[in-house]
Order: structure tokens, then C-alpha cells, then sequence
């Protein structure tokens, strides 16, 4: 059932993915774009095969649901996010049919683009192997016996995930072609420090050691940066 209800979010995700991209680009010719839809599908179901094997906790995570452990602050920070992800995602095909804010990037800064952007994605699902407790929302997970990740990623920056994200919202927009939508990856950053402050407020009250592990690993997003 956990493969299964996977999967199926997975053809969710290609599915609400393809109406923001080709619905505002106003075709379906766009061969980048179908690319991009069929690579992600095949990349991450074969990934949700693997973790649903070596790793079905993390994956089982990814269903958790708010409740009312969750803070207030972490549903307005998340919704923030989720309506500058969504802007983000369809100001792309706008900006590449329409606008051209940029001078589109060659077929070199693409394909690095999309190397970007598997990396990217190659550490988000690494999280998701390393941590068994990466939950879409923040709250006390104590019921599950939640401690404390810090090691592999986790013991470089704190929020490896929001990393990934970022690589592969930036090198996906280069692969798309629209120059601005990498550079507009810059403006997701208020929303999501305001969700990092939040959840590092409520892991410091709810997990022992958050604390500690904060003064040990004091990047956030980039080692050594910030």
C-alpha cells in the first residue's frame, strides 16, 4: 500500500506539474517541458521503489498530516511557501512564451541546468533515506520515536532538503530555458527562511539536542555560508 500510494502521488505531482507549466504557456509543444515531466516521473518512482525498501520510514513520513501539534506559525509559514513555489512555477512558462525577461540560456547553460537540477533532486530523495522523520509539516513527532538526524547531510547543513529544493528549482528554470525563473529562485528565499525559523523554533522545544546540534552545524542551507 505505501508503493502504491506513492506512486499514485507521484502521478499526482507529474500531473499538477504539467497543467502549471503548459496551461500558462497556452501549447503543448514545448519538448523541454515534456522532457522534464517524463524524467522526473521515471527518476522518482524508481526512487520511491528503492526507499519503499531500504528505507519505507522516511517515505511513510512523507504522508504525515497536520494536526494540532502543529504550530500556527508553520501553517502560515508553509502556505507562504506554497504560494511562492506555485508563483514561481508558473511565472516560468510565462516569462519563456511571453515575457523573455532574459536572453534565453544556451544549449550549454541548459544541460548544466538539468545536471543542476538532478542533483538537486538527488539530494532531496537522499533525505529522505536519511531522515525517517522528515515530515511535510512541522510538529512533535514523539509518538514516533523521533530523534535527533545528524549525520550524512545533516551534519553539514541543517536544512538539506531546502538546499536540494533550490538546486533543482534554479537548474530546472535553466533547462527550461527562462534565464529569469533561475534568478527569480532568489525570491522563494524570504518564505523559506521564514519557514526554517519556524521549524527550528518548535524541533528546539520538541527535540532533544536540536539545541546543541544548531551551535555543531550552524549553516542552514549552504556549509560554511549560511
Amino acid at each position: 500500500m505505501l508503493v502504491l500510494r506513492s506512486l499514485v502521488g507521484v502521478a499526482f505531482q507529474v500531473a499538477l506539474f504539467a497543467a502549471g507549466l503548459f496551461l500558462p504557456a497556452g501549447t503543448w509543444h514545448w519538448p523541454r517541458a515534456t522532457q522534464f515531466l517524463v524524467a522526473y516521473a521515471i527518476v522518482v518512482s524508481a526512487a520511491v521503489l528503492v526507499l519503499a525498501r531500504i528505507a519505507p520510514a522516511g517515505l511513510e513520513a512523507r504522508f504525515e498530516t497536520p494536526d494540532r501539534s502543529q504550530p500556527m506559525a508553520d501553517r502560515v509559514a508553509s502556505a507562504l511557501l506554497l504560494v511562492s513555489m506555485v508563483a514561481w512555477w508558473i511565472f516560468i512558462p510565462i516569462d519563456v512564451f511571453r515575457l523573455r525577461l532574459l536572453p534565453p540560456p544556451s544549449l550549454l547553460v541548459s544541460g548544466v541546468g538539468a545536471a543542476v537540477s538532478l542533483a538537486g533532486l538527488a539530494i532531496i530523495l537522499l533525505t529522505h533515506y536519511q531522515n525517517a522523520f522528515l515530515a511535510p509539516v512541522v510538529k512533535d513527532q514523539s509518538e514516533r520515536g523521533q530523534v535527533l538526524v545528524d549525520t550524512g547531510l545533516y551534519g553539514c547543513i541543517r536544512h538539506p532538503m531546502y538546499s536540494g529544493m533550490l538546486l533543482w528549482f534554479a537548474g530546472l528554470a535553466l533547462w527550461l530555458e527562462s534565464s529569469a525563473g533561475a534568478v527569480a529562485t532568489l525570491a522563494l528565499l524570504p518564505s523559506l527562511w521564514a519557514r526554517i525559523r519556524v521549524e527550528e523554533r518548535t524541533l528546539q522545544k520538541a527535540l532533544n539536542g536540536y539545541t546543541e546540534y544548531m551551535d555543531r552545524v550552524p549553516a542552514r542551507l549552504v556549509p560554511y555560508v549560511w
